[in-house]
């Protein structure tokens, strides 16, 4: 199969411990772009942490951001972006907020909370040793209600917790409550809500037209619930070896996980 497009998760697939790609998968992905073939970050986390990423390691492609709530290129262009309602901002908080569960909010430049985020956030541990003019946004708001000055930029919310019957309650609670909504988990201890027709893949599919690919020619590397969707609509759907049982269920092929170079196995044994 000509792979022409590489579409690549970030935590637990690109990343070895949250922060670092590893060498052999920078080198992979190198020898891809050689090659012709696209390759592009494809994660929940926020557009302007990603850029950071695609630009160390070299990648022009545009970004899937946010779970698919937006697509920009390495240059700020803006391609897609599907932002949630105020009004579903609001729900969504006030009801895992009654719940004592921690939650924020994600925009392409960083976090909106009505909470200081632990030290351990995965943005602040960046903060520390980025320069400033690179480092992620954190806003922490009072109240709801100075949530205004933000409409049309709030692509996701996200929920943090413990306790994963309590969290699978309250996500199912979502789904029912909210048909209109994405409800997805990208970790373990969390799930994200994003607009209807914010997926991975159904961003895939929108970068692969972008791009003039055929569907047959895309190439999908992940390892979470909010992965599926993009494997599924791929030619090659790559599952980390690290990946869930039912991120591997659909996969086409199965690789290294994310801290023995599982993505630079599963470019060379498909980019010839």
């Amino acid at each position: 199969m000509n792979i022409k497009l590489i579409c690549i998760d970030m935590d637990g697939t690109l990343l070895m411990d949250q922060q670092r790609v590893a060498q052999v998968d920078q080198e992979a992905i190198k020898y891809a772009n050689d090659k012709g073939v696209h390759v592009a970050i494809t994660t929940g986390r926020v557009y302007n942490c990603a850029k950071l990423y695609a630009e160390t390691i070299g990648l022009k492609t545009p970004i899937i951001a946010s779970n698919g709530a937006f697509i920009g290129g390495t240059n700020g262009e803006q391609i897609y972006c599907n932002p949630l309602n105020l009004s579903d901002i609001k729900q969504f908080m006030e009801l895992t907020q009654e719940e004592g569960l921690l939650s924020y909010l994600t925009a392409n430049f960083g976090i909106i909370s009505t909470l200081e985020l632990p030290d351990t956030n995965i943005y602040k541990v960046l903060n520390q040793t980025l320069p400033d003019q690179q480092k992620i946004r954190l806003e922490v708001i009072s109240t709801l209600d100075e949530l205004a000055p933000f409409d049309g930029e709030v692509l996701k919310g996200v929920c943090v917790g413990q306790n994963a019957d309590q969290l699978s309650r309250i996500k199912a609670k979502l789904k029912e409550s909210c048909p209109h909504l994405e409800v997805v988990s990208s970790w373990n201890n969390n799930f994200e809500v994003m607009r209807k027709g914010s997926s991975k893949g159904e961003a895939v599919k929108q970068l692969a037209e972008y791009l003039k690919v055929s569907p047959d020619q895309v190439m999908c590397i992940g390892d979470s619930e909010n992965d599926l969707s993009m494997l599924k609509v791929a030619g090659i759907a790559v599952a980390m070896g690290n990946a869930t049982p039912e991120v591997k269920e659909v996969a086409d092929y199965i690789t290294a996980d994310n801290k023995n170079g599982g993505v630079s196995q599963a470019i060379y044994e498909y980019i010839k």
